[in-house]
């Protein structure tokens, strides 16, 4: 079928590549993966140049959903944008409220958050981040051919989402965690649940490390492949389970010790390169499974505050400590949180004559850990490129923002 000079011409410009046609050494190709790609966890697109089958280069192109989530919280109040919050990183909506409600609370200077409501938040965001982990490793097995462990991590996530959504009323989008307190209390009876579903965790994860983490099969498409030196992964701004499997014991729950972080014992997991070398794909999933470990540590501590110390009153209210009206004096100021993806940050300015901010920035540790991936899949095969894309743990509403 011919096609017309005007129609020709628009399929061109419709794509845009880095790299031209003309430009090819011999024996080289030029390759789409996505935006409609299983591999690419999303709409990314990537534009690979191969030789053969060993990748030379790969330039990712972005903005395939991109949803204006900075405009439309300059056009809103700081408490109507929570529910925006919840569609970035859309695996771990209770973390990106989190991030928010700190940063709001910094600029209002409420210091006196209610304990019981702390114990309740870093609740939620630990179940949230053991629930976000269990994507990445379950669909990363899925990548390179391991599809049981996907099957297992799904039936346990469930048990996770019908619990946020006996909290919240939603199974993803949750507007659960407000500024300067909660949507609503936990539901009687739901300490006792949680607990009991901890307790079923914690050998479960014992069998997914048996099964997946140390097959044969799955440490040869992982070991020595996507490897990310220490000295690379700073210089990139790479934050949360990525930069740690790199060697730094860095987490934003330690350095920065909001909420009641400081009062919680937990380790922070990091890479020693056990089966191939340090910072490569194996350590990334080793990495994330020992945070749903510590995660769980962390989780049975905040349900031991909230049936001790701090259980439920007939007087508390979480929504009473919630301000009538959220207006700033006019400062600067960035805020940031421990993510499962990495550091979520959020830049905001208040002019102080309004309770709609000036100017939000957010810092999306998925964008910062994509810039990385042409650095780990250069020199490798195709079919490792797949393992490195996965490895990243990306979630495109998070990139594009």
């Amino acid at each position: 079928m011919q096609i017309g000079n005007n129609t020709s011409r628009f399929l061109q410009e419709s794509e845009p590549t880095f790299y031209k046609e003309s430009e090819l050494k011999p024996g080289q190709m030029l390759i789409n993966i996505g935006p409609q790609h299983p591999s690419t966890h999303g709409v990314l697109r990537l534009e690979v140049l191969l030789e053969g089958e060993v990748v030379i280069d790969v330039i990712p192109h972005v903005g395939y959903l991109h949803r204006c989530f900075e405009k439309h919280a300059e056009k809103l109040p700081f408490n109507q944008t929570i529910p925006f919050t919840d569609r970035l990183d859309y695996l771990a909506a209770m973390n990106n409220e989190l991030a928010w409600a700190i940063g709001v609370e910094q600029m209002m200077g409420i210091t006196d958050v209610h304990k019981r409501v702390e114990y309740i938040r870093v609740l939620m965001a630990e179940l949230n981040r053991i629930a976000s982990h269990f994507i990445a490793i379950g669909t990363y097995g899925i990548d390179i051919g391991a599809f049981t462990p996907f099957l297992w991590l799904m039936q346990d996530r469930e048990h996770l989402q019908r619990l946020l959504e006996w909290v919240s009323g939603a199974r993803m989008l949750y507007n659960y965690i407000w500024v300067g307190g909660l949507f609503y209390d936990l539901p009687i009876g739901f300490e006792d649940k949680c607990l009991e579903f901890c307790r079923y965790l914690a050998p479960r994860l014992e069998e997914c490390d048996r099964i997946l983490l140390e097959s044969k099969i799955f440490k040869q498409r992982t070991a020595n492949v996507g490897v990310l030196p220490l000295e690379m992964a700073l210089d990139y701004g790479v934050t949360g389970p990525m930069l740690r499997a790199s060697g730094l014991a860095y987490d934003l729950r330690r350095v920065d010790g909001y909420s009641v972080y400081p009062e919680l014992d937990f380790d922070i997991p990091i890479g020693k390169g056990e089966a191939g070398t340090l910072g490569d794909c194996w350590d990334r999933t080793w990495v994330r499974l020992q945070e749903c470990r510590e995660s769980l540590k962390i989780a049975i501590q905040c349900l031991h505050q909230l049936t001790g110390k701090y259980k439920r009153t007939t007087d508390f209210n979480p929504q009473e400590f919630v301000p009538k009206k959220i207006r700033p004096s006019a400062q600067e100021l960035y805020a940031r949180a421990e993510n499962p993806k990495g550091e979520l940050g959020f830049y905001f300015i208040a002019d102080g004559k309004s309770d709609i901010p000036f100017r939000v920035k957010a810092r999306g540790p998925s964008f910062v850990n994509l810039a990385v991936l042409p650095e780990i899949a250069k020199g490798g095969y195709i079919a490792d490129l797949v393992a490195c894309i996965g490895s990243l743990d990306l979630v495109m509403g998070e990139v594009d923002r």
